[in-house]
């Protein structure tokens, strides 16, 4: 069987040179996501940066621990606890104690100025160590120290607080040499810095940012320990309930952000994650489509070895060996194309910034288990492609030897028929489910890019039953034989059509997704605010009390002033949830906002209560339930109102007596104006306010709507290239087959009269109607899942809509038409020359 497909491979490689390129291609993508994955799991870990040359950092708790009947869980703090005034005083009898403070800076006036500028402490710069590279020290509260190349001795910077003098640059020392005061043999080699770092004098500092909550301790830390009654080790990252004590690598935890490279490299493996998934679902569409439809043109060869005695089964293990031969040989070849792109990837990602710098992937230490993956993938895939052609290919009767027309047969056979409809029937009941028991299911993203792929599926194995219908009588002479070539050919047509289906459902159902989400988010922002004007820090992330206290003070106004928090809970008794929350006063917030209550009362909020929505497990009036507040403190609140789910953005609310240390101060005021009053001399005097931004209710619900980030962009673009990508394989593919196929039809054509020009248009148009259909197909497809998430939206009391992205599905449609028709132009011209007489 070996010799015998090996011959044919030889004897008919262009048709299956598609399927070839396919298998070689999503082999490649899948070594390289392979590969991605594997350098995610051999992430460094972060060395100290801020505090590397401290000897002991104590950071106030910033996680909670609730032990449960299965164990200990834990939920990260929105933000750390202040360090208790009693532990700061019983260090200070080991040593000197530095407290340190971080707050964001905005800097006007200085074009160079970075937009991540991060205030510190002049006390705290000796830590990292950073050396000063010009000037000195600022001592006045309106000097200041810069990290980096961007600002010089002598710039002048505007901030909220007033103008700044920068009077000296430091840069970070990386080898053996003083420090910063601390004479410790560390080294003069400069960085530019850790961060865009801005020193204040300390009294400055802590003027601007009140709360400190880490501290470094210069004492033995066997002695820090003992001062705050810790039995950890040392090296060890516990503390009691109030600290934790940070010796060695575990200082990295002071930085700021130190999870940064962990979600990012999450981020990047749903990201290639998703990829794969999607490269191995079109390859196997792409290969047992390009298989079926050339098991389909193969009849008559077919024929003519059962006649010459070939077994049925012999039949199959024919086009078995066939797909065999080529899965082993493009996946080879997919190994060493991913093995050449995957740097590429890694600086690709990297330089996007959705990766860390240190990134990289391949190399001296590339894994071999992707390698492995990804051939036996392709090989996988190749065999799963052909395997129900080699079943159709066993059926062939003998009697298909004396088979002269082309005319297509039943449109559908028996399993195919089968298959569609269960496939069908499946996607509808499981959107049926997920829309009885968890709609809000729908709206997450691993949802809405999964599940179109059953519904592509069943709408593809049952598209040839739908090509008469949605094929119309064309006008002329090509039209009508245009119309009759797509419908007696109808697999050919079906073939053609189906991976522009995949592509146009992908793009209007992926897209369509975000945008019908976001849409509704809108809608509800749009609904829930009735305020004229909300304020927001035009610099860092909370209001200065002094702005809060103006904004107060406008007359005319009702003012309501919210921050953000977070409340977790204890469902079913182990698991630890962590939710969003505002905390507000109920009086103010219930005339500056409308909530979707859907019980109890907004105005029942007090300092024993809670607003919590349906998602809650308990969520009736007048429930008690336990929670721990943004800092861990633990309270039994009682239930006083509740909300419906929406689009996921309505949280808690509690009043401000329960922000706890999770709120960071208020970054949110809701400006109503009183009846009489006057708008726009509220808004005038509302901008008068120093540090703060206004936006007009107009304002701010377009900027409620939803962008996407960078990964998320990223993802829909890299999985609706691979889907094109395959489209103009698999068309190219099967149009180059028909052609050949069709030589002595078209050469009939010429003798009858018809010329080049009209044999290319008829080539074009049949191509222009399979992608006509698939397009078609691939709008039902997105209708309906798209109608699914409205449903969903509808269930979750979320204002329903559908958003379909018609730029993007034109874009898709035109790509598509025009590779189908440039193929069909391109593979028809050789059928074009003078016929012999």
């Amino acid at each position: 069987m070996l010799s015998v497909a090996w011959h044919t491979l030889r004897a008919r490689w262009a048709a299956f040179a598609g399927s070839f390129v396919a298998l070689a291609l999503g082999v490649a993508l899948l070594t390289v996501m392979g590969q991605a994955l594997a350098a995610s799991l051999d992430a460094p870990v972060r060395a100290p940066e801020r505090f590397a040359a401290a000897p002991v950092v104590v950071r106030g708790q910033d996680t909670l621990r609730v032990t449960t009947s299965t164990g200990e869980r834990t939920k990260e703090l929105a933000r750390p606890r202040q360090v208790p005034a009693e532990i700061v005083a019983a260090l200070r009898a080991l040593g000197p104690v530095t407290q340190d403070r971080s707050f964001p800076v905005r800097a006007y006036g200085a074009p160079a100025a970075p937009h991540d500028l991060v205030g510190h402490p002049w006390s705290t710069a000796r830590f990292a160590p950073y050396r000063l590279t010009a000037g000195r020290a600022p001592s006045a509260a309106d000097e200041v120290a810069t990290s980096g190349d961007w600002a010089t001795v002598g710039t002048r910077l505007h901030t909220a607080d007033g103008p700044l003098r920068v009077v000296g640059t430091v840069a970070t020392v990386s080898g053996p040499g003083p420090g910063i005061g601390l004479g410790l043999g560390l080294g003069l080699g400069l960085g530019l810095g850790l961060e865009h770092a801005v020193f204040y004098p300390d009294a400055q500092a802590a003027r601007l940012a009140p709360e400190s909550t880490q501290l470094v301790v210069e004492a033995d830390a066997a002695a820090v320990r003992a001062a705050v009654k810790d039995e950890g080790q040392d090296g060890d990252e516990d503390g009691d309930e109030d600290v934790r004590i940070l010796t060695g690598d575990a200082r990295r935890l002071a930085d700021a952000d130190p999870g940064r490279d962990a979600e990012a490299l999450t981020a990047l493996n749903a990201l290639f994650g998703t990829a794969g998934g999607v490269t191995a679902f079109v390859s196997v569409f792409v290969v047992a489509s390009t298989f079926a439809f050339a098991v389909d043109r193969r009849r008559r060869e077919f024929g003519l070895l059962r006649t010459a005695g070939a077994t049925p089964g012999q039949i199959r293990r024919t086009v078995l060996a066939e797909a065999l031969l080529i899965g082993t040989l493009a996946s080879a070849t997919g190994c060493v194309l991913g093995t050449y792109a995957a740097p590429h990837l890694a600086e690709l990602v990297v330089d996007g910034g959705l990766a860390p710098k240190w990134y990289a992937i391949g190399g001296p230490s590339a894994r071999v288990w992707p390698y492995h993956l990804a051939f036996w993938t392709g090989l996988l895939v190749a065999l799963c492609g052909a395997l129900a052609a080699s079943w159709r290919a066993g059926r062939t009767a003998p009697a298909q030897a004396l088979r002269e027309a082309s005319v297509d047969g039943r449109a559908l056979t028996l399993g195919r028929r089968a298959c569609g409809t269960a496939l069908l029937l499946t996607a509808g009941a499981l959107l049926a489910y997920t829309l009885a028991t968890d709609p809000g299911e729908l709206l997450h993203r691993k949802s809405y890019i999964s599940r179109p792929l059953l519904l592509i599926t069943a709408v593809a194995l049952l598209s040839p039953l739908t090509v008469r219908p949605l094929v119309p009588r064309l006008p002329g002479a090509v039209g009508l034989l245009a119309r009759a070539g797509a419908v007696t050919g109808v697999r050919r047509t079906a073939a053609v059509a189906a991976p522009v289906l995949v592509t146009v459902a992908l793009a209007g159902s992926l897209l369509g997704a975000t945008a019908t989400i976001g849409a509704a988010r809108a809608a509800e922002v749009r609904q829930q605010t009735v305020a004229d004007f909300v304020v927001t820090p035009r610099d860092g992330t909370t209001l200065r009390a002094e702005a809060l206290e103006k904004l107060r003070q406008v007359p005319g106004t009702v003012v309501s002033a919210s921050s953000a928090t977070t409340v977790f809970t204890l469902e079913d008794g182990v698991a630890l949830v962590k939710s969003e929350a505002r905390a507000a006063d109920p009086a103010l917030l219930a005339t500056t906002v409308r909530l979707p209550v859907t019980a109890g009362r907004l105005t029942d909020l007090d300092d024993g209560s809670i607003v919590v929505t349906e998602e809650w497990a308990r969520h009736r009036v007048g429930q008690r339930v336990r929670v721990w507040l943004g800092d861990g403190t633990p309270r039994t609140l009682r239930i006083a109102a509740v909300l419906s789910i929406g689009t996921g953005d309505n949280g808690a609310y509690v009043t401000p007596a329960n922000a706890g240390g999770g709120g960071g101060g208020v970054d949110r005021v809701d400006v109503r104006v009183r009846t009489g009053g006057d708008p726009a001399a509220v808004g005038a005097r509302l901008r008068t306010v120093d540090g703060v931004r206004v936006t007009s209710r107009t304002q701010w619900v377009r900027a409620a709507l939803p962008q996407t980030n960078r990964t998320t962009r990223l993802g829909m673009l890299l999985v609706l290239g691979i889907a094109l990508l395959y489209t103009g394989i698999s068309v190219a593919n099967t149009l180059a087959m028909a052609a050949a196929e069709r030589r002595a039809d078209l050469t009939a054509l010429r003798r009858a009269g018809a010329t080049s020009g009209q044999i290319l248009r008829l080539a074009a148009t049949e191509a222009l109607i399979a992608v006509a259909v698939g397009t078609l197909l691939g709008l039902l497809v997105t209708v309906v899942n798209l109608t699914g998430l409205s449903a969903a939206l509808h269930l979750l009391s979320a204002p329903p809509s559908i958003v379909l992205p018609w730029q993007a599905l034109t874009w898709t449609t035109a790509a598509c038409a025009l590779l189908a028709t440039t193929t069909a132009v391109t593979s028809t011209t050789p059928a074009l020359r003078p016929p012999r007489s």
